[in-house]
């Protein structure tokens, strides 16, 4: 069952670049922006994280607090934290449980090619938990327009 907006959203408990614990109970009271995207340092996630890094003040301002989320691991998401200057947390998902929670595993194709990967969704949820916002359809170099509304 997908999830969709008024939805509580899905608990996790993972670990970010520096392997510390991130769970979604850390937000409690805060605006969280939690954002899946397939692969670091790929043209596209390099677009989005690029976006939401400069506009963090912007972000910060309105109140929200941004985590990112893909499968590869801590290491990974040291290097491409370290290339791009990022200044926010990376959930390392490497065990597929925060993807599969919020539904974002899904089958893929490229090429003719069916495989599993993740969808590029990003999720608003609340103070309070709850999903207030699903943007499905991510514009990597607007995202935090699109966040803002």
């Amino acid at each position: 069952m997908a999830l969709k907006t008024g939805d509580k959203a899905p608990n996790f408990s993972s670990k970010d670049e520096n392997g510390n614990q991130i769970q979604l109970s850390d937000f409690q009271g805060k605006k969280l922006v939690l954002y899946f995207y397939p692969k670091d340092d790929t043209s596209g996630c390099t677009a989005q994280a690029c976006n939401l890094r400069d506009s963090l003040p912007a972000l910060s301002a309105a109140g929200y607090h941004i985590v990112g989320v893909s499968t590869d691991d801590e290491k990974s998401h040291l290097k491409f934290i370290a290339k791009y200057n990022l200044n926010f947390p990376i959930i390392a998902d490497t065990e597929k449980q925060v993807v599969e929670a919020y539904g974002v595993w899904q089958e893929k194709s490229m090429y003719g090619k069916k495989y599993m990967g993740t969808v590029r969704t990003t999720f608003i949820i609340n103070e309070n938990g709850i999903i207030e916002n699903i943007i499905d359809k991510v514009k990597t170099a607007e995202h935090a327009e699109q966040i803002l509304g």
